[in-house]
């Protein structure tokens, strides 16, 4: 049995690059070694078929360095005409006295089609073709080939720079940085590989007019001497033969011109010709019914044809209308593609809904189904008082808080509503439909009925009071709250109360990602090398758990960096950033530029130093203290701090550095909101007011 052996593609490769050197040493034969008339024939149907595929590949492709290959192939391609120019010349002079198919019948056939029996036709159409290549076309294509090519190098250093920015900054990754500077040098490359080849077809123009006539004088005189002939019919058989081969040449190099034209031109514009420049042209319906009203104006001007104006003016008035329902098809059949992938999208989704529905809400509104009547009928009015909420948050604190969800849950009692953080339940209330609420705190209350309630965000004595009832108590100075502000007020202090569960990891990486890159330098130096990103997380945390703006992460950062190295707990990092950071935080407490304090007093100051343990290099190891001063302290201290808020609004408590995270771990059971500084966070330059002291 005999086997049949496969070629492999590299055999096969090797093959094709063989079989591309003989071609080419065969056309550089043509030049030196004297060719029958039938394969002149072959040689010059070869070129007008390659200068048509040339131009239909320049057509066709979407951008030009996907014809990165046409300056090789123009080269080629004028290699193989000069080439045939010669093997005819050799041809024409050598038998030309035998007549017009002496240089084969192709030369021949365009002689007999294009001069129609006249060799001054010929000639005339000659010129003209050589004019219309070497003046206009080839002119034109050089000039942009030019332009292009030194646009494209001043660009590099450019376009280098904006791909590396877009490296440093992440957008991009190794691969695609890698394969933007490829496609850069290849553009760099063919814009001035054209540059070059365009002097080709220049050239290949001023040499055919010079074979064209050597071949007529140099034909006249061998026919005269050699063959015998009169000088009438020499001029004649070798004009006709010359004219007929440099048409034969030209009409080739005409259509490789037109090819590079089109490719240079192309620039920046995206998709095949036909499309860019048809679909750019037709895209403007009023352009057309003007060029075709024109039209049909012109065909009923007198002395001028009608058909042929009219007939235009038709097609272009045709085309005008339907160019708007063919906008309208592709918008339609791209709505449906965006559709079906919508669709798919969601089908993959549903697949995953059971991992889905592991995933809770960070932040989540449930409301019950009467409630959500009143509070989900306008979505976009809740949908924009949220976002501005969140809007707020970031300005004042630093960070975005995550999106608030709000929806209906039906295990919820009708009037009610529930706060839900990571799934869990933290606050709620149950509010009255058709009420609506009117905060007294401590004073006097609006003369009209209602029913005694506690504020759900803040605590404060309030009134449920009858919708019918909002002017009257407008009018005696107070102002009522609506169900939606109640509850997004409530939210507000929740999530103020709550930032530091907030901040995810992810978060913070985003923070960190938006730093100047002197500053992610920083934190190459300190992390994970001194301090873990977990471990700046916590210190992040701790500053937002007592509603310390993290906006100006930089100084967050320079005063971590300043102690890490000679401290690793967490709370001593964090007073000590809290420290640096003094000027902002007394601003942020501040009223009208001055800071209004309460401090500890000597008496619970002394309890609280004596309660602290130290090692024996001073740093507090334990806070010990009897339980029953702790008791006291509270109740002392809710007593002061209830007087002072009534009288003096808002203030901060003051005490000493070692003690401040102790005196805050118990004031903010009773009092969240309530800022507790140490003697090292008042800013210099800052005017206090003191309001006394807890003793």
């Amino acid at each position: 049995m005999s086997e049949i052996s496969v070629a492999s593609p590299p055999e096969r490769a090797s093959r094709r690059d063989v079989g591309f050197a003989i071609g080419v040493v065969a056309i550089l034969t043509i030049l030196f070694l004297p060719i029958p008339a039938p394969l002149i024939d072959l040689g010059l149907a070869l070129s007008i078929a390659l200068s048509v595929l040339i131009l239909m590949v320049s057509l066709w492709i979407q951008k030009p360095l996907e014809f990165s290959a046409f300056p090789t192939v123009l080269l080629i391609a004028t290699l193989l005409r000069l080439a045939l120019g010669i093997g005819t010349t050799r041809l024409i002079l050598s038998h030309g006295g035998d007549g017009v198919h002496a240089a084969g019948h192709i030369i021949s056939g365009f002689a007999q089609l294009v001069m129609s029996g006249d060799f001054v036709i010929g000639i005339v159409v000659f010129v003209i073709l050589i004019t219309v290549n070497f003046l206009v076309i080839t002119k034109g294509a050089t000039r942009i080939a030019e332009v292009g090519a030194r646009f494209t190098l001043d660009a590099i250093p450019g376009k280098q720079m904006a791909i590396d920015a877009d490296l440093n900054a992440g957008l991009i990754d190794d691969k695609e940085a890698q394969r933007r500077r490829h496609e850069l040098e290849e553009e760099s490359a063919f814009f001035g590989s054209m540059d070059g080849a365009s002097k080709f077809v220049r050239g290949e123009a001023v040499a055919s007019l010079i074979i064209i006539a050597v071949n007529i004088f140099g034909g006249i005189i061998i026919g005269v001497t050699r063959h015998g002939l009169a000088l009438g019919d020499a001029a004649d058989v070798f004009t006709r033969l010359s004219v007929g081969d440099g048409l034969v040449s030209q009409i080739p190099a005409l259509i490789i011109s037109l090819a590079a034209g089109l490719l240079v031109s192309k620039g920046g514009t995206r998709g095949s010709t036909d499309k860019a420049v048809l679909g750019q042209l037709g895209a403007y319906p009023r352009a057309l019914y003007v060029a075709s009203g024109l039209l049909f104006c012109l065909s009923l001007v007198p002395g001028l044809p009608l058909l042929p104006f009219a007939a235009l003016g038709g097609v272009m008035g045709f085309v005008a209308y339907k160019v708007p329902e063919h906008v309208a098809r592709q918008k339609a059949a791209e709505a449906a593609r965006e559709a079906e992938k919508q669709q798919q999208q969601e089908a993959a989704q549903a697949k995953d809904s059971v991992r889905e529905s592991l995933r809770s809400a960070e932040i989540e509104i449930a409301v019950g189904k009467q409630l959500a009547t009143v509070l989900l009928r306008n979505p976009g009015e809740i949908a924009h008082r949220i976002g501005k909420m969140r809007r707020k948050f970031a300005e004042r604190y630093g960070f975005v808080v995550p999106d608030i969800r709000v929806g209906e849950a039906l295990s919820l009692p009708a009037k009610n509503y529930q706060i839900r953080m990571h799934g869990t339940a933290v606050a709620g209330l149950e509010m009255r439909l058709g009420e609506m609420l009117v905060v007294v705190g401590d004073g006097p209350s609006p003369d009209v009925p209602g029913d005694e309630t506690r504020e759900p965000a803040f605590g404060m004595k309030a009134l449920w009071v009858s919708e019918a009832y909002a002017a009257e108590v407008k009018r005696e100075g107070f102002s009522p709250i609506d169900a939606l502000s109640v509850v997004l007020t409530h939210v507000s202090e929740v999530v103020s109360n709550n930032l530091a569960q907030l901040l995810s990891y992810k978060d913070m990486r985003a923070l960190l990602d938006r730093l100047d890159p002197e500053y992610k330098r920083l934190i190459e130096d300190i992390c994970p090398s001194q301090i873990s990103y977990s471990g700046l997380q916590a210190v992040l945390k701790l500053l937002l758990a007592e509603r310390v703006s993290i906006r100006n992460l930089h100084l967050i950062l320079e005063a971590v960096a300043e102690i890490v190295p000679h401290a690793r707990r967490t709370e001593q990092v964090v007073e000590h950033v809290r420290m640096r950071m003094a000027q902002q935080i007394c601003g942020d407490l501040s009223e009208g530029g001055v800071l209004k304090v309460l401090r500890l007093g000597a008496r619970w100051d002394l309890t609280f130093h004596e309660s602290l343990k130290r090692d024996a290099k001073g740093e507090v190891i334990e806070f010990d203290i009897d339980p029953r001063l702790v008791e006291q302290f509270g109740t002392e201290a809710a007593a002061a701090i209830r007087e002072k808020m009534r009288s003096s609004g808002g203030f901060a408590l003051v005490t000493a550095p070692d003690a401040r995270p102790y005196l805050r771990m118990i004031v903010e059971r009773m009092f969240p909101s309530l800022p507790v500084l140490s003697h090292v966070e008042i800013a210099r330059g800052v005017e206090i007011s003191s309001l006394g002291a807890i003793s």
